[in-house]
C-alpha cells in the first residue's frame, strides 16, 4: 500500500498564505516557550518551597508536570479541533500560553510554578494544533515540505529562545523574561487570528457524535501504517530527550574550559537545533519525492551511529561535530513522521490524529529524562549515548519492517511551489 493512501486532497486555495503565517507563528511561540529553559531551575530556587521539598525535586517537577498534563489533554483538544476547527485550537494554545506565562511572573512559590506549568500542559500544544491545520490546508503532495517548514520555525525558535530569555533575565530579572515571552505568544495568536482563513467544513457525522476517545483512537490506529508511525514518533522522542539532562554532565568530563562550561553547553545544544532547522525543509521535500519511509530509515539509522560516536568523544570539538551531524538527521525524522501521519489518515480527522501524536510525544518527553538518569546512575554517562542510539535504531527498524511500502514509481513528484 502506498504512503498516499487516504489523504489525497488539493489543499485550500490560500494554503501558501496559511503556511507562511503558521511558520511565523511557530517561530514566535517556540522562542517564547523555550526562552525560560536556561533559568527555570534558578527561578525555582529563588521562589523557594513552602512544603520543604528540595530544589532538585521541584526543578524536575517543573519540567515533567507540563509534559505529563499535555499527554493527557492533547487527544481531547484534537477531537475538539475536528468538530470546531483547527484555527480555533491554534489560537487557544497561543493565547492560553500567553496568559499562563504572564502568571508565572507572579508565582509566589516553586509549588505555584509547578502548578502553573501543569496548567500550561493542559491548555497549550501549539505544535500539534499547527500540524493539524497544515495537514488540513496543504495539498497532499506538499505535506513533507510544509511539515519541514514548520520544523524550521520550531528549530529556529528553540535555538534563539534560550539565548533571548537568558539575556533578558540577566539584564532585567526573571519576571521581565516572562513578560516578553508572554507578549510573543500573544502576538503570534493575533497573527493567526487576523491572517489565517481556515476553509473548515464540519463533518455532520462528527457533530452528532459524542467524543469517545477510545473508539476514536482505535479507528485511527487501525489504519495501515498509523500505529507504526506513532511508535516511531515515541521512540524518536525517547532518543531525542533521553540524552539532554545528561549532556551538561558529560561535557564536564571533556577537555573544556571550566570557565566557559555553560557557554559550551549552550553551543552544543544550539548547533544541533541549527542544523535541524537547515536540513528539515530539504529532507521534507526530498521525502515528498522519494517517500518519507526512506527518509526516516536513513536518518534514524544515521542518528544511531552518530550517537554512538558521540559517546566516544574525548574532546569538545568532537562532540560539537557529532551534534551538528545529529541535527541534520533529526531534521529528516521529525517532519517525515508528521507527513506520514498526514498521508495515512483522512483529512477530516487531522485534529484527532495530531492531538494523539502530541500526546505520544509528551509521553516520550516525560519518560525519557528519567530513563537517561537511570542509565547514567546504573551504568555510566557514556552509556546514555548507547541507549539513545538504541532508541533511534528501533525507530529505523520499525520503519523498515512495518511501514507500508510505496510501489515503484509511485512516489509523488510535486510541482515547485509558486512564490507566496
Amino acid at each position: 500500500m502506498s504512503e498516499r493512501v487516504t489523504s489525497l486532497h488539493s489543499g485550500s486555495p490560500g494554503w501558501r498564505k496559511t503556511l507562511t503565517i503558521l511558520f511565523i507563528g511557530q517561530l514566535l511561540t517556540a522562542v517564547g516557550f523555550s526562552s525560560f529553559f536556561p533559568f527555570l531551575p534558578f527561578y525555582v530556587d529563588e521562589l523557594g518551597s513552602v512544603s520543604g521539598m528540595s530544589t532538585e525535586l521541584l526543578s524536575g517537577l517543573v519540567f515533567s508536570a507540563q509534559a505529563f498534563t499535555m499527554m493527557l489533554a492533547s487527544p481531547f483538544w484534537g477531537a475538539i479541533a475536528d468538530r470546531y476547527g483547527r484555527k480555533l485550537m491554534v489560537e487557544r494554545s497561543m493565547f492560553g500560553g500567553a496568559v499562563i506565562l504572564l502568571l508565572m511572573a507572579y508565582a509566589r512559590s516553586a509549588e505555584e510554578l509547578v502548578a502553573l506549568r501543569a496548567i500550561q500542559g493542559l491548555i497549550t500544544g501549539t505544535i500539534a494544533a499547527a500540524n493539524a491545520l497544515v495537514a488540513a490546508s496543504v495539498p497532499a503532495a506538499m505535506t513533507g515540505y510544509a511539515m519541514g517548514l514548520l520544523q524550521v520555525g520550531l528549530g529556529a525558535g528553540v535555538a534563539l529562545g534560550p539565548l533571548i530569555g537568558g539575556t533578558i533575565a540577566d539584564a532585567y530579572g526573571y519576571n521581565a523574561a516572562f513578560y516578553v515571552t508572554a507578549a510573543l505568544l500573544f502576538l503570534a495568536g493575533l497573527l493567526i487570528w487576523w491572517g489565517v482563513d481556515e476553509d473548515f467544513v464540519r463533518d455532520p457525522s462528527l457533530e452528532k457524535q459524542r467524543i469517545h476517545f477510545i473508539a476514536e483512537w482505535r479507528r485511527i490506529v487501525a489504519r495501515p501504517g498509523v500505529l507504526t508511525t506513532y511508535s516511531m514518533r515515541f521512540m524518536s522522542q525517547i532518543g531525542t530527550m533521553l540524552i539532554l539532562p545528561m549532556l551538561p554532565l558529560f561535557i564536564q568530563t571533556l577537555h573544556v574550559d571550566p570557565s566557559r562550561l555553560n557557554t559550551f553547553t549552550g553551543l552544543a545544544v544550539g548547533v544541533s537545533s541549527a542544523t535541524t532547522t537547515l536540513s528539515s525543509v530539504f529532507l521534507g521535500r526530498l521525502g515528498d519525492r522519494i517517500g518519507h519511509r526512506r527518509i526516516v530509515i536513513a536518518c534514524a539509522a544515521s542518528a544511531a551511529l552518530l550517537y554512538v560516536l558521540q559517546g566516544l568523544s574525548q574532546l569538545g570539538w568532537q562532540l560539537l561535530a557529532m551534534q551538528a551531524l545529529v541535527g541534520v538527521a533529526l531534521g529528516g525524522i521529525v517532519p517525515s513522521i508528521s507527513a506520514l501521519l498526514a498521508k495515512f489518515t483522512p483529512q477530516g480527522e487531522a485534529g484527532a490524529v495530531y492531538g494523539l501524536d502530541n500526546s505520544i510525544t509528551s509521553g516520550g518527553r516525560a519518560i525519557a529524562p528519567l530513563l537517561g538518569s537511570a542509565v547514567a546512575v546504573v551504568f555510566s554517562l557514556r552509556a546514555t549515548f548507547l541507549a539513545t542510539a538504541l532508541a533511534f535504531l528501533i525507530t529505523a527498524a520499525l520503519a523498515a519492517q512495518f511501514l507500508p511500502k510505496a510501489p515503484p514509481g509511485e512516489a509523488v513528484q510535486p510541482a515547485e511551489p509558486e512564490p507566496a
